[in-house]
């Protein structure tokens, strides 16, 4: 029977649907317009109908009608608009549509005996009338909607209602129930001393028998250590010493309402087989970074010596390695021929998303900076022209707590090109950063720590602020040549030597001071400073904190009488003597100072070996001989000075008498 029923409704819905659509196909077709519905029967202040067909020019006139008393029958639709209590409102809707809302525009309230305003209701039945809505072309009406308007007054209390919440108190300090035993309405429950219906002559009858815990009104007992709650006959030897004076709304029942996070217990061993969790994606200091596919995010790094071309990379770890590889034929795979696919990898950050790799490439015209001639395999098969070779890859990571929030990478290339194989230094590093900027990281704090680099630095022109300079040695590489020769950090406390080969021919002999000044440059390029910190932590902006780079004084044109293919006086060693002193102790670790640092200079003289089986260099003057040029640092400790030995003295008992004896 409900399948009927419901088979008879979508039947009638779709046969309602079926009669608008022909009717605005109709309206269309003859280019009239209708009222849909045209008969209303309205029961509130607002009516809605729609008017279909071709709308443009028409206009809507409203009028109060009434059946004729002759015909018993309403008149023909008329285009003369007449003051009603209705306002009429239209609405286009798309080019056959037309939304009409009437709207009541009085008061539907009740009239009240002194009322003048005529704003009201005079009986319950406030509207019986009939509207007529006319659709006119010009000043003849086209269609005509009819509503049957029965409005009923609205009724509404005299007085107003309160807004008056009944008010809770807080249950952390004022439970709801304050007095559980209060069972009887108006009634003075015996024993509960709580009821407010008890007398106070109610309440000595049942002073010493009152009900006791929650249930006799004591919701919120005081603790025993409340001073308050000690008596004369039952006072503890500690009161009222030990007593805690606090308003009873401070009580240790407060923390069953803590709204914050709680420790949670350590679940105690179970016999259960454990749910497994999935690994939380955050790093830590060391964890390896992941990339998107799960693998390893890996970079060339030494380990032992040799250098992996894919090490994985830790979280918070810097690192700069070089890589040294012979090449007897351009590099064809990574790291060394790099594609910008293969560097933008996609990185999870450590938070739930993803970082991508931005790659910036910087292309050098000379790699002579990263490539020597090999003098181990001298013969190729054919001359080496190798573009786009990658001669370094600078990561910088960018994060925030446990995430990574940025990667750049600046990949250096250039191209290779040679008549013999090469030696190829390419230089990998990454560093963390947690800016934009990485600032210079001190050597102690305050007094300067094994390990650390020594600070050094120059005034700035015109000014007392110090700018920060690094204090170098010789760091040789795989030919030992000055012209492919690094630099190292001088670093505190540890004594070093070093140095490289300068190539020299006898020709270059016979010009001893341009040799003289050529070393002597190559010497004072190790340190650009005047000034060295006494501190690891220095103030810039203080002199105070700094001490005076002592210099030995260097003269470039000392002559050798008449010695020939010979030059002395040549500065070949250079020496940086560091006077450290220590001047306390922070947490049981010695704070050390620099107290002077002096620079200082070994003549030499430098003349060709022509002896042995090899005299080219001595017949030829354009063929060179190795000179070596040397650095070293010394750090001397300057014992602290305790002051003349302390004097012992004793009592001889005997005579009565001290002796002393230094």
């Amino acid at each position: 029977m409900a399948n009927v029923a419901n088979a008879i409704l979508s039947v009638n819905i779709s046969r309602h649907a079926l009669s608008i659509v022909l009717l605005i196909y109709l309206a269309n077709s003859q280019d009239i317009v209708v009222f849909q519905p045209t008969f209303l029967v309205a029961s509130g202040p607002t009516v809605t109908s729609y008017l279909l067909g071709n709308t443009s020019g028409v206009s809507l006139t409203l009028r109060k009608v009434s059946l004729s008393n002759t015909t018993g029958s309403i008149g023909s639709p008329s285009c003369v608009e007449e003051a009603t209590r209705w306002t009429l409102a239209t609405e286009q809707i798309g080019k056959t549509a037309l939304r009409l809302t009437l709207r009541f525009n009085q008061s539907l309230r009740l009239c009240t005996e002194n009322d003048t305003t005529g704003d009201c209701c005079s009986k319950p039945l406030c509207v019986l009338e009939t509207l007529q809505v006319s659709a006119c072309v010009g000043s003849t009406p086209q269609a005509s909607l009819l509503i049957q308007a029965s409005l009923y007054a609205q009724l509404f209390p005299t007085n107003a209602g309160s807004d008056n919440q009944t008010v809770i108190p807080n249950q952390v300090y004022q439970p709801l129930g304050v007095c559980p035993c209060d069972l009887t309405h108006r009634v003075c429950d015996v024993r509960c001393c709580c009821d407010e219906d008890c007398s106070s002559a109610d309440l000595k009858l049942v002073a010493s028998h009152c009900l006791p815990g929650p249930f006799g009104g004591q919701v919120s007992p005081a603790p025993e250590y409340q001073c308050s709650v000690q008596s004369s006959e039952n006072t503890p030897d500690w009161f009222p010493f030990l007593c805690v004076h606090s308003p009873p709304e401070n009580s240790p029942y407060l923390g069953l309402f803590y709204q914050g996070n709680t420790v949670s217990s350590i679940p105690g061993p179970s016999f259960q087989r454990p749910m497994l969790k999935a690994p939380v994606p955050v790093y830590v200091q060391g964890s390896p970074i992941v990339t998107l596919n799960g693998q390893f995010f890996t970079i060339p790094q030494m380990l032992f010596g040799q250098c992996l071309k894919m090490a994985p990379v830790a979280f918070l770890k810097d690192f700069s390695v070089e890589c040294v590889s012979l090449l007897l034929s351009c590099p064809t795979g990574a790291p060394l021929q790099t594609q910008l696919t293969d560097l933008s990898t996609e990185v999870k950050n450590g938070n739930g998303g993803v970082v991508v790799v931005n790659v910036t490439d910087v292309v050098i015209p000379d790699v002579s900076v990263f490539v020597s001639e090999s003098s181990v395999v001298n013969a190729i098969s054919e001359r080496l022209e190798c573009p786009n070779v990658t001669v370094a890859l600078d990561y910088k990571f960018f994060w925030t707590g446990n995430g990574i929030t940025g990667i750049t990478l600046t990949r250096t290339v250039g191209t290779i090109t040679s008549n013999q194989s090469v030696m190829l230094t390419a230089r990998y590093s990454a560093a963390f950063l947690n800016r934009e900027f990485r600032p210079e990281s001190n050597s102690g704090n305050p007094g300067y720590q094994v390990g650390k680099p020594v600070i050094a630095g120059v005034v700035e022109n015109g000014t007392e602020v110090i700018q920060r300079r690094i204090m170098n040695i010789w760091k040789s590489v795989h030919d030992g040549l000055c012209s492919t020769a690094q630099k190292k950090m001088v670093i505190f406390g540890e004594n070093s030597t070093s140095g490289c080969l300068l190539p020299v021919s006898r020709h270059d002999l016979t010009q001893c001071n341009l040799l003289r000044e050529k070393v002597t440059n190559l010497q004072e390029t190790l340190i650009a400073a005047t000034y060295v910190a006494k501190r690891g932590n220095p103030d810039f902006t203080s002199l105070m904190d700094w001490v005076n780079i002592s210099y030995a004084t260097l003269n470039s044109s000392a002559a050798m009488g008449k010695v020939t293919s010979a030059c002395d006086g040549v500065p070949s060693h250079q020496h940086i003597q560091v006077w450290t002193l220590i001047t306390g102790q922070i947490g049981g670790i010695p704070q050390r100072e620099i107290h002077a640092l002096e620079v200082n200079y070994s003549r030499t003289t430098w003349t060709l070996e022509c002896g042995g089986g090899d005299i080219s260099s001595c017949q030829d003057p354009d063929t060179p001989q190795l000179f070596s040029i040397t650095s070293s640092v010394t750090f001397i400790d300057i014992p602290v000075n305790t002051g003349p030995p302390k004097s012992r003295c004793w009592n001889v008992w005997t005579t009565l008498r001290k002796n002393c004896e230094a």
